[in-house]
């Protein structure tokens, strides 16, 4: 419980402290762009790496230089725990942006400094605002800015990762329109962090794999025509994998 408290304090702490630190980076923002995208990532990250080390969280990450840093890609990963963001975005090496459900874009403060790292949000209910949101995820890519997915739409509270719910293959036009990697990521054991004994944080281990880009253009077109299932197929051999390593412990 202790954790919690601390976790809690850290971020609503950072998210009133950083008041000031909005107007300047609007301000930034206003002169030059891509520093005012920079300087917020950097400081997001650093506030999820304080957050993740009050956790105990031990994490093995496998496969990171698989992760291109010469241009957008969109991540795609399983969905177990509210921690799966900050430890993904942790790591992202340039601008990425998550979708996100739009109930979020009520939540004072935080909806700001999520607009401010590209992020979209999600209208499940609304097939037009929905593909609004992909043409939007589209263009940003195409200027440079990762986009990451959780394409099971929400997370998976079964007894393990395994299976995975549906990939929601909507969720690939991104890729399909501009040709970027999808990079698949497979993380086992976050569910261990947080949601398995809620209230309570726990020092977990969690593996974190990132898998070879896929580049649309180069499946075959059976592949192409269903690259929600391809993707989840490659995602589901790593949890599979690694869940084992953890079992084994």
């Amino acid at each position: 419980m202790f954790r919690f408290i601390i976790v809690v304090i850290i971020v609503v702490g950072f998210l009133i402290l950083s008041i000031p630190i909005l107007l300047v980076e609007w301000i930034i923002g206003k002169f030059n762009p891509y520093r005012k995208d920079i300087s917020s990532l950097r400081l997001i990250q650093w506030v999820f790496r304080v957050i993740l080390k009050v956790t105990g969280l031990k994490l093995d990450v496998i496969g990171e230089e698989n992760v291109p840093k010469d241009c957008a890609v969109l991540y795609i990963g399983n969905h177990r725990s509210f921690f799966d963001v900050l430890i993904t975005y942790a790591r992202c090496p340039g601008r990425t942006g998550y979708v996100a459900k739009k109930e979020l874009k009520k939540a004072p403060l935080l909806c700001n400094w999520m607009n401010y790292l590209h992020c979209l949000f999600l209208d499940r209910k609304d097939l037009r605002a929905g593909m609004q949101m992909i043409l939007t995820g589209i263009q940003k890519i195409k200027d440079g800015i990762s986009i990451c997915i959780f394409p099971e739409g929400t997370r998976n509270k079964g007894e393990s990762e395994l299976p995975l719910l549906p990939f929601h293959e909507g969720s690939f036009k991104m890729a399909q329109k501009t040709n970027c990697p999808i990079v698949p990521m497979a993380m086992v054991n976050t569910c261990e962090i947080f949601e398995a004994h809620f209230p309570k944080i726990k020092p977990t281990h969690v593996i974190l794999e990132y898998g070879q880009p896929i580049i649309p253009s180069e499946l075959s077109p059976e592949d192409k025509k269903h690259l929600g299932a391809y993707t989840m197929k490659v995602i589901e051999e790593m949890l599979e994998k690694n869940r084992k390593l953890i079992d084994e412990q």
